[in-house]
């Protein structure tokens, strides 16, 4: 029955540390998170920066459920990887498309456009979905005056799709379409 008392020890020392560290090029400010809930507001972002909280509770300071058929850790989801940006799209021909692996990936998703709609604000919409490989295959021909664009994007084991990139603001660009 000591957990009260430690936490308790730990939230002074958190709140006596974050008065401390505010000055005029940044500031902390704290949000209580509820037991095992999922947190409204709890996303944090700037140009040099993003952090996203999604559900933390009770669970983070206690033990994994197992048994002789599972294994079900607690807290947070330490075995997979957030994901991140695809990275070095090429044409290893003239109809395939490669790219860098990504490093949490569970799967990957292609996103095709025509280039005029990069102005609006439009990022593409689904060509291939859930691909294993670091390749995609697109024997289509734009019309003539016309042009494609291309991303790609990782999804992790827990189905989390990574960015399709950010502006150069820092902030992620938005997926209005997600692949299904």
């Amino acid at each position: 029955m000591r957990k009260p008392l430690i936490m308790a020890t730990l939230s002074i020392a958190l709140a006596a540390s974050a008065a401390a560290q505010t000055s005029a090029s940044y500031k902390l400010s704290e949000t209580a998170i509820n037991d095992g809930g999922n947190p409204t507001a709890t996303t944090l972002a700037s140009a040099h920066f993003h952090v996203k909280l999604d559900a933390i509770g009770d669970g983070v300071v206690g033990s994994g459920l197992t048994s002789a058929s599972f294994h079900a850790d607690t807290g947070f989801v330490g075995r997979y990887r957030p994901p991140g940006e695809v990275t070095s799209l090429t044409w290893s021909g003239k109809t395939t498309l490669q790219w860098n692996p990504e490093r949490s990936i569970g799967k990957y998703e292609v996103y095709r456009d025509l280039l005029t709609a990069l102005p609006g604000g439009a990022f593409g919409g689904c060509l291939a979905s859930e691909l294993t490989a670091e390749s995609a295959t697109d024997a289509s021909t734009p019309v003539t005056g016309q042009g494609w664009f291309y991303l790609v994007t990782a999804r992790n084991r827990l189905r989390e799709e990574g960015p399709k990139g950010y502006r150069s603001g820092g902030i992620e660009e938005a997926n209005p379409s997600p692949c299904p």
